[in-house]
């Protein structure tokens, strides 16, 4: 047993179902998707099913807009206007959230997310016009800040040879609840409620649903996972195995580092193209292939069930690259993913039939997704002790880009324009790729990974601010 120097180490586990390395705080070195022990694989499921709740809850209202709209009788702009705040709000949350995480651990602040997000959500129903929707939506958006306690949980699990595939497999299968919820709610459960009610009446009590999955799955977390390897924080501290983390400090440790915001500004233009696809995709082929709102949201599904397995392919590949070339390797991966995207965008937005539309979505929906896991293949590694307030800060990122788009989106006439402009984006976004410096690692054009640095984990038990202790 490691001798901490300070007091007697404290390990809530003597064992392990995983191999790990003690020198990682034993992190595990390995997954397994099909095993569920705790504390390492545990967290995992526990990770990826409560950002998918998080997920479906904070895009269940969107396949339901267009009937939204007809009852409210509200025009393009009020509907984007609501889904611009939708997330907008979650920009907030995740710069509180990431510092929180290095204080707290992702398990506690999954429960309390997830319990708060699934009020305004099941009072969807209430709204009766255009002000209602987006301050509703900007309440329900909430949920999207789980995504932080999604990707520092599984940094805090897994060790750096494999952190990029595990942090790639928790936000993508997480991210399908965005797809998942355009099946489950515009194409199986809206027209359920309506055999029995009016169209109005169904839009306005089918979210209680989802409300009511989501605050369980909150309460049901805090009891059946851990936050770190050796335990829970609360009780690493409490034997003097973990120091008080200010979460001030951790912020302003991330927020200084120009990786960061670099990092940032890619991750809205993946992230953030995905969640302006979850709003506008059903929009998009209902009026632009004049398909009905259950068709419409069946095909727009097709966009979040990349999520499947698209981002875990850009974390793997991460990884793979990451063993062959060192940090060169993840931010090559990133570049191409990004070119990629940028130029499938370009094409989706002058294809004119609704097959070839169909198709080039999802070649485009898999190098979105990619992008987003190979994003997250590099933040643990630009400021390790930081890596909570990082993962919010570029997770906010994803959301001022959807912020960015959406304005596009409400302000241009036609949404082939606003497709361009987001291709440009996006292209212009994978140059930035040749700024990204981190300390003891090669860039993309220079510099080589120092032995001394690649040694040490991704994320290791945070310590305490360095200007602190001189204090």
């Amino acid at each position: 047993m490691a001798d901490t120097g300070s007091a007697p180490e404290y390990k809530k586990y003597q064992t392990y179902a995983l191999n790990v390395d003690p020198d990682q705080d034993d992190k595990a070195t390995e997954i397994k998707l099909c095993n569920f022990s705790r504390p390492h694989m545990r967290a995992f499921h526990c990770s990826w099913w409560c950002f998918f709740i998080a997920f479906f809850i904070w895009f269940s209202i969107t396949p339901l807009l267009s009937e939204i709209a007809i009852t409210l009788d509200l025009d393009k702009q009020q509907i984007w206007t609501s889904s611009i705040t939708g997330v907008a709000g979650t920009i907030f949350m995740r710069f509180l959230l990431g510092p929180q995480c290095d204080k707290y651990g992702a398990r506690v602040l999954f429960t309390i997310v997830l319990c708060v997000a699934s009020i305004p959500t099941a009072c969807t129903g209430l709204i009766q016009n255009a002000a209602g929707l987006a301050v509703l939506r900007l309440f329900i958006g909430i949920a999207g800040g789980s995504f932080v306690m999604c990707q520092y949980w599984s940094s805090r699990m897994f060790t750096k040879e494999v952190v990029g595939t595990a942090n790639a497999l928790v936000g993508g299968w997480g991210n399908l609840g965005g797809g998942v919820t355009q099946i489950v709610m515009g194409t199986l459960l809206f027209p359920l409620f309506k055999t029995g009610m009016s169209a109005e009446r169904a839009w306005r009590t089918v979210c209680i649903v989802p409300a009511v999955v989501a605050f369980f799955t909150g309460v049901a977390v805090q009891f059946v996972s851990d936050d770190s390897p050796k335990g829970n924080y609360k009780d690493l501290k409490k034997h003097g195995n973990m120091p008080e983390v200010s979460a001030a400090a951790s912020f302003r440790s991330g927020a200084f580092n120009f990786n960061t915001w670099i990092l940032f500004m890619q991750y809205a233009c993946s992230f953030g193209v995905e969640l302006t696809m979850n709003n506008a995709a059903a929009l998009y082929f209902r009026q632009e292939f004049n398909q009905t709102t259950e068709s419409a949201a069946a095909i727009a599904s097709i966009f979040g069930w990349m999520n499947l397995f698209a981002r875990g392919i850009g974390g793997y590949s991460s990884d793979k690259m990451n063993a062959k070339m060192g940090m060169r390797g993840r931010i090559i991966v990133q570049t191409v993913l990004l070119s990629c995207e940028g130029a499938m965008v370009l094409i989706f937005a002058n294809t004119s039939n609704l097959a070839g539309a169909i198709v080039v979505m999802i070649v485009f929906s898999i190098f979105v997704q990619a992008a987003e896991g190979s994003t997250y293949g590099i933040v643990p590694y630009v400021n390790p002790p930081c890596t909570g307030s990082i993962a919010g800060i570029v997770g906010a990122g994803g959301n001022s880009g959807a912020v960015g788009f959406g304005l596009a989106f409400r302000q241009l006439a036609r949404y082939k324009d606003a497709f361009i402009v987001m291709g440009c984006v996006i292209l212009a976004s994978a140059g930035l790729s040749a700024f990204i410096f981190i300390k003891g690692h090669a860039s993309l054009l220079c510099g080589s990974d120092d032995p001394n640095i690649i040694g040490k984990g991704a994320l290791s038990v945070p310590e305490p601010d360095a200007e602190e202790e001189e204090a």
